[in-house]
Parts: C-alpha cells; structure tokens; sequence
C-alpha cells in the first residue's frame, strides 16, 4: 500500500510516517520547500513539496497513491486567526476529498476531539455524546475550522468518498518536532507553576494514536465512521504535577479559580490587541476549565486502539524534549 500523508512534519503526521514504515507500506510526505532533515531521519519515504490548497500538486499526489492520511493542521487556540485557519482546516481538507473523489482514493482524516462534545468529570464523552453537552466547545478558530474541515469530509462521503474520520486527544509523545503539545511540557521544565488550569484532557501516546491511524488506513471500515482515540482522562493538576516532576521541578499546590483565570483571559486579550494573541487568551482560558475526557471504547473495538501507561509516555516525552529541544545547540 502507498500512502500520502499530509502533516508529515508535525507530531502526529511523522509518527505515522515511522508506523508505515514499521507496517511495510509505502509513504508519500506532503512537505513545504524548506524542513529540517533532521526531522525525516530513519523515515523512508518520498517527498512531494507544494501547499494543501495547490490543487493541481495535491490531485497529482492523490492520484499516485492508493490511500491519503490527512494530519495536517493549523492549532491556534483562540479567536484570531480564523481566516487562516480555515484556509488550512477547511479548505485544505476540502483539496483532498475533492482529489480522493475524483481517483476513488481512500481518506483517513485526522480531525480532533475538540470537534466533538465536551466530557465531564462524570461521564467522558464519547462519539454520539451531543454537541451542546456540558455547555459545548468553546467556537474558537481551531474548534471551528477543524469541524468545518469534518463536516466537508462528511459531505464526500454523501457524495461516495470512503473516508474514516479519527478525533486524537492531547497526544504526547517523541517526535515533536516544532514542538506542539510537547511546549506545555517545556514550560514546566523551565520553573515553577504554583496554578493549573481548572480543568482537564484525556492524555494519549502519538505512537499508539499512529498506530491505529494506519490500521484505520488498512482496514475496510464503514464509510463516514468516527474514532475518538484518547486515552488518560487526567485533571491539568494532576498532569502537570505529573510533567513538572519528570524534569525535577515541584508541583502546582492548586487549581485556577474564576479569579485568577479572569485575569489571565484580560490579559491574554489586551496584549493580542497589540500584537500576536498569546496562549493564554480568554479562548483558551475558557477552554482550560473544560473537561475535555473521552471514551474510546469504539476505536478499541473496531480498531484495536490500545493506549500504553500514560507515565511510559510522559517519560518517554521529557527524554526527547530533552534531548532535542531543551539540550540541542542553537
């Protein structure tokens, strides 16, 4: 099998990438014309340079393939960028059903739990759970733009696309390159943070997420069927204190409460009137006292997604921030 994979970069997309390999397949990585070599290291595979909206590259890449994996995306966690995060989340994905429709290609798109319901403490949510549960998602750019990216690939598949659709939790893992989600653990390793965030995510390795995403990729599944692929379903106090101690750092000794997350929502939104909005914005902050837990039961069913310790991961995710972020020359 000869498999194109957009994203293959970032996190999840260069996991997938090393599984193909590990599986036997062939791969095809949709990159920019400049990356770090560094990056593809014991990865073999073919290069295609070009952008998701370049329809000609991509519809000449999908044409040479027997099946796309779409883990491109663009992650901003507020209420900026919206444009450009369509552009990516949206319209991108809309290049690719529109290429896999076109040469009868299979889509594995990698959307994300954040598309989906928001769980509680009491009951994780899983792929049926209702949108507007527990108040719903917050309509972020990234929230918005990832299930406009879904709800084209659910139009293709009216339209006779055979395409899976995956929802990945907070992956964590080797291989992040940029970094992504591995920046929350670079911050703990760098001081003290006496205050997590209020609420909490469901916690998963990428290698094993990367693991099921190329056996979704491999195996005749139901047109249209959603996977959520989570894993721990851990508060952010616990997850931190949990991350600060794998680089010797103390623990938080509390949660934020209304006060302490008005004022860093305040201050995230003043400061992004004025320049790039930072992290901490009141999207985020919003986002932060959710609890963003998952149940994958379906995926562990139908596609034997099985999630590792999550302290195996943890570990094995400080080793590499280490080695190739923290420690690596300038």
């Amino acid at each position: 099998m000869k498999v194109f994979v957009t994203g293959g970069t970032g996190l999840l997309g260069n996991a997938i990438l090393r599984q193909l390999k590990t599986a036997g397949h062939e791969s095809v990585a949709l990159v920019r014309s400049a990356y770090e070599p560094i990056v593809f290291e014991g990865i073999e595979t073919e290069f295609v340079t070009g952008d998701l909206l370049d329809r000609e590259v991509m519809f000449r890449a999908v044409e040479d393939c027997d099946v796309v994996i779409h883990a491109a995306g663009m992650i901003h966690l507020g209420w900026k960028k919206l444009q450009e995060s369509m552009r990516v989340n949206a319209e991108g994905t809309q290049v690719l059903v529109d290429a896999c429709l076109r040469y009868g290609r299979k889509l594995v798109h990698v959307g994300t739990v954040n598309a989906l319901a928001v769980g509680t403490r009491m009951q994780p949510a899983n792929e049926t759970t209702p949108l507007d549960n527990a108040g719903g998602q917050v309509p972020c750019s990234y929230v918005v733009s990832k299930r406009a990216g879904v709800d084209a690939v659910k139009k293709g598949v009216s339209q006779g696309l055979q395409a899976v659709i995956l929802a990945p939790g907070f992956m964590l893992g080797p291989w992040d390159w940029k970094p992504s989600s591995g920046r929350m653990m670079m911050a703990l390793s760098k001081g003290w943070k006496a205050i997590a965030p209020s609420g909490g995510c469901s916690v998963c390795d990428v290698r094993d997420v990367a693991e099921a995403t190329v056996h979704a990729a491999q195996t005749t599944l139901p047109s249209g069927r959603e996977f959520i692929l989570a894993g721990e379903n851990m508060t952010y106090l616990r997850l931190w204190a949990d991350m600060a101690g794998k680089f010797g750092r103390r623990a938080p000794i509390m949660r934020a409460g209304p006060l302490q997350r008005w004022i860093a929502a305040a201050a995230g939104d003043c400061i992004g009137q004025i320049r790039d909005e930072p992290d901490f914005n009141s999207a985020a902050m919003r986002m932060s006292a959710q609890y963003h837990w998952y149940d994958s039961s379906r995926a562990a069913q139908e596609l034997g997604y099985r999630n590792r310790d999550v302290q195996e991961t943890l570990d094995d995710a400080a080793v590499w921030l280490r080695e190739q972020h923290l420690h690596r020359p300038a």
